[in-house]
């Protein structure tokens, strides 16, 4: 039976890279995308999401999420997306229109509906699963797992020397989420930096997918350019190995460890393992078949547009 998740994403290149995944993949049934800032303002962020959804052929709701952080205040960057996500691919505006249902309220009512067999793999801030806690408290209980690509546990951060990017976004949020007692996996630089797709990866599902392969070719320019600034030759895989790490955890290494979230200062967002912390223990990647995570986010778009 295909595993029942609910994406929450801002999307951004790697976020489209997981959506069409996702999209395509017949061990995920999609049973939504929720929004929140990160990559590009929360309207962006909505946009194309709706857009993603609408290319992938996706009949599924969009609820938008936080504009903001839980605590800290949010200065969006064009830098690494492009002012409008999809590096210089140009903004559309899509044919439907987000729930007036807000993020965390979708989350929690899908919980319910789906009580143990959902799980959300939140790819951008956790500002909207910190929310979800908050508004109710048996959600914890009615989620089956929380996946988030985020943090950084023993490598350096991208944002900062200390901190992911997702994390530093909102530290507090996480603080929150895995204080909950909920189950939980991370899914950080640990691992997604340890396999990096190119331009001619890109180029590849370009041949093997020109719709949505020519998309992420055409988005990745952008992107990759900004790899290059800081001397790596690839963009690592993200996202698309936080909704693998979902329906394929056998590919991955983890570990139970308890992370403590850095708040406030110069180390804010990082996540700082902890032998004697006071939060309950989560899985954390760090390592795997690192090859094959790749080899399977490549192969999902390499039978054409109709797969999934």
């Amino acid at each position: 039976m295909p595993m029942k998740m609910i994406i929450d994403t801002d999307p951004g290149v790697d976020d489209a890279m997981a959506i069409l995944y996702a999209a395509r993949t017949p061990e995920i049934d999609l049973l939504g995308l929720t929004t929140v800032f990160g990559n590009v303002p929360i309207h962006i962020a909505t946009r194309n999401a709706l857009r993603l959804a609408e290319m992938a052929g996706l009949d599924i709701p969009v609820a938008e999420g936080a504009a903001a952080p839980l605590v800290r205040d949010f200065v969006p960057s064009s830098r690494v997306h492009g002012a409008e996500g999809f590096g210089a691919v140009p903004a559309l505006n899509p044919q439907r229109e987000a729930l007036r249902e807000t993020a965390a309220d979708f989350l929690c009512r899908m919980a319910r509906d789906h009580r143990g067999e959902m799980t959300i793999c939140a790819i951008g801030p956790i500002t909207n699963v910190a929310e979800a806690i908050r508004r109710d408290p048996d959600f914890v209980r009615n989620v089956r797992k929380i996946v988030f690509m985020g943090g950084a546990a023993h490598v350096p951060g991208n944002i900062t020397p200390h901190a992911e990017a997702n994390i530093y976004h909102d530290p507090h949020a996480l603080t929150e989420v895995l204080a909950s007692g909920a189950s939980v996996t991370m899914v950080g630089l640990d691992v997604t930096m340890q396999v990096l797709c190119n331009a001619e990866d890109f180029a590849a599902l370009a041949v093997a997918d020109p719709e949505h392969g020519g998309f992420l070719r055409d988005a990745s320019v952008h992107y990759l350019d900004f790899y290059r600034e800081i001397g790596q030759p690839g963009c690592g895989l993200h996202d698309p190995a936080a909704v693998i790490a979902c329906h394929r955890p056998d590919l991955f290494e983890t570990r139970p460890i308890q992370i403590h979230v850095v708040e406030n200062g110069v180390e804010a967002g990082r996540t700082r393992p902890e032998a004697m912390g006071t939060v309950p223990a989560i899985e954390v990647c760090l390592g795997g078949q690192m090859d094959e995570v790749k080899a399977l986010f490549l192969a999902a778009f390499a039978a054409g547009p109709d797969v999934g």
